[in-house]
C-alpha cells in the first residue's frame, strides 16, 4: 500500500471520471490508503448505491466542478466513450493538470486533441486482479511531465497493486498482451486443466477444486523471494516421473506451450496495435471490463 499517497495529494482535489468495477477499485485502494473522500469528485452515469456513501462528491455540476480546480483528473472509462466525454472537461484542464489515463488504445496525442493540448498526460495499463489489490500496471508519461507527477500517478495505481514504468508509448500495447491480456489466459490454463481432469474420469466439482487451488497455490510460490520460474518447474519434475511425462508434451519439439503463448502474444500485441486509435466500433479489451469502465 503506497503510504506516500496522502503527503503527495495534501490538499488537492481529485477528479474520477468513471467509477465502473476499475474505478470503484481504485477508488477504494485510495481511500484505504489514507486519501480523503472529500477530496474526490466522481462522474458516475450510473453510480453504485454504495457510491455516496463514501463522502466523496457524486455527479458535481461544471460549475463546482470548474470552482474545485481538479489537479489530477483521472479517467477510467471506455475508450469508444472518449470522443464523448473529453470535450465537455476540458475547462477543467491546465497546463499544470495531470490527466491519468485507464483507457486502452487512446493515445496521448487524442487525448490532448480532444482536452484542447491543455495538461500533462499519463497512460497506463492495468489489468483486472487490481479490483482486488494485486493488479499489474505499467506507466507512459508524456514528454515533460515532471518527477513529481509521475511520482503521484506512480503511487495512484500502486494502491491496486505493481507498476512498471514504460520508455515507449508503443509499449503499451505489448503490456497489453502480456499482463493486461494475461489474467484470461491463466483463467483458461485453469479452465483446460479442470477439463482435463473431467477427462480422466474426476467429478466436475472436484475438476474445478483441484484446478483453481493448483492454480492459486503456484501463483502464491511465485511471489516467494528469489522465485524463479523455471527452477520451480524444475524441483516438481522427478526424471522419469508423471510431470514429467506430461511437460514432454507441453514442452514438444516442436515448441509446445512456450510456441502457443508466443503466438498467442503477438496475435494480442498486433490486435492492440490495430485498436490504437479514437472511436472504434468495438470494445478494446485488456484492462478490465473492456477498457477501464
Amino acid at each position: 500500500m503506497p503510504s506516500n499517497l496522502p503527503g503527495l495529494l495534501e490538499g488537492q482535489k481529485i477528479l474520477l471520471v468513471g467509477c465502473g468495477k476499475m474505478g470503484s477499485a481504485l477508488l477504494q485502494g485510495w481511500l484505504n490508503a489514507g486519501l480523503d473522500a472529500a477530496q474526490f469528485y466522481v462522474q458516475e452515469p450510473n453510480p453504485d448505491a454504495a457510491l455516496a456513501d463514501l463522502g466523496i462528491h457524486l455527479n458535481s455540476e461544471t460549475r463546482v466542478l470548474e470552482a474545485a480546480k481538479p489537479s489530477v483528473i483521472i479517467l477510467a472509462i471506455k475508450p469508444q466513450l472518449a470522443v464523448e466525454v473529453l470535450p465537455p472537461i476540458a475547462l477543467l484542464a491546465a497546463p499544470e493538470t495531470l490527466v491519468v489515463s485507464l483507457m486502452a488504445g487512446v493515445s496521448i496525442d487524442a487525448m490532448s486533441d480532444l482536452l484542447g493540448g491543455e495538461a500533462i498526460f499519463v497512460r497506463t495499463m492495468p489489468n483486472t486482479p487490481a479490483a482486488i489489490g494485486e493488479g499489474m500496471t505499467a506507466l507512459y508519461a508524456s514528454v515533460g511531465t515532471q518527477d513529481s507527477q509521475k511520482a503521484v500517478a506512480e503511487a495512484l495505481l500502486a494502491a491496486v497493486g505493481q507498476t512498471v514504468w514504460l520508455e515507449s508509448e508503443k509499449s503499451l500495447d505489448l503490456v497489453t498482451a502480456i499482463s493486461g491480456s494475461g489474467p484470461a489466459y491463466v483463467f483458461h490454463l485453469a479452465e483446460a486443466l479442470a477439463a482435463a481432469a473431467v477427462n480422466l474420469g474426476l467429478p466436475q466439482d472436484m475438476a474445478a477444486q483441484l484446478s483453481q487451488q493448483t492454480v492459486i497455490g503456484s501463483a502464491a510460490m511465485l511471489r516467494q523471494e528469489g522465485a524463479d520460474p523455471r527452477q520451480l518447474r524444475v524441483n516438481v519434475t522427478s526424471p522419469g516421473g508423471t510431470t514429467e511425462a506430461a511437460l514432454d508434451i507441453l514442452m514438444g519439439d516442436t515448441g509446445g506451450l512456450v510456441d502457443l503463448m508466443r503466438r498467442a502474444a503477438h496475435a494480442a500485441a498486433g490486435r492492440a496495435g490495430e485498436l490504437s486509435k479514437i472511436g472504434q466500433e468495438e470494445p478494446i479489451d485488456g484492462n478490465g471490463e473492456d477498457g477501464a469502465d
